[in-house]
């Protein structure tokens, strides 16, 4: 279990073919702050229909794109 779980049930129900969220947003629909565990975490996204496109460190936002 993954401590993002929640994250990818939020993304799963999203019905556009990408989104942009912010670290903002995703700590909300997360529960809990993004932090570098992210990035070995998001692998799990592709069991939910997405990956994560572009991770943008200035902009502070993700990229999410359907599988």
């Amino acid at each position: 279990m993954s401590k993002y779980n929640q994250l990818w049930e939020y993304v799963s129900q999203r019905q556009e073919d990408h989104f942009v969220m912010t670290f903002d947003e995703i700590a909300v629909a997360a529960g809990i702050p993004i932090d570098h565990s992210f990035l070995n975490a998001k692998k799990e996204l592709l069991e939910y229909g997405y990956v994560v496109g572009k991770i943008s460190l200035k902009e502070k936002t993700v990229i999410f794109q359907k599988n």
